[in-house]
């Protein structure tokens, strides 16, 4: 079972997340954050394989949650799913370590592609699926 944690601070959002999750077989929604300091406090003690989590806003430093994520929980991956999709970004946000970057108006495959295949020890790179050279980061699917 893949484990996620949802990182969003629009109580709607996770909660329509967390309902599409809920269909998929393969996936579990082990917790919801709406801010940095809770999202902090559940990646350690829940333990979960993918952080999905929202860069809502365009201040470049939000992405340094990214970081703290994988200081508090060195084997989650990290997708962000947002609306910020400009290039600086992007690049700011995988520089600090996230492994998927999506658009929230993007369709909700993407997305489970993106766990599956971060969860399964690959990298997601704008839909095409690579070789994580992570391979030593611990995801358990199962």
């Amino acid at each position: 079972m893949i484990r996620v944690l949802l990182v969003d601070g629009q109580a709607e959002v996770r909660q329509g997340l967390r309902m599409r999750l809920a269909i998929e077989s393969d996936m579990a929604v082990v917790g919801e954050a709406g801010n940095v300091e809770e999202a902090l406090a559940l990646v350690q003690t829940l333990d979960p394989d993918v952080v999905v989590l929202d860069l809502g806003r365009r201040d470049l430093d939000s992405v340094n949650i990214i970081q703290h994520l994988h200081e508090a929980a060195p084997a989650a991956a990290v997708v962000v799913l947002t609306l910020c999709s400009d290039e600086d970004t992007r690049g700011r946000a995988q520089e600090a370590g996230a492994q998927a970057f999506l658009e929230k108006r993007g369709g909700a495959a993407d997305l489970l592609q993106a766990i599956r295949q971060l969860a399964a020890r690959r990298r997601y790179v704008d839909g095409r699926i690579t070789t994580s050279p992570l391979a030593a980061r611990r995801l358990s699917v199962g």
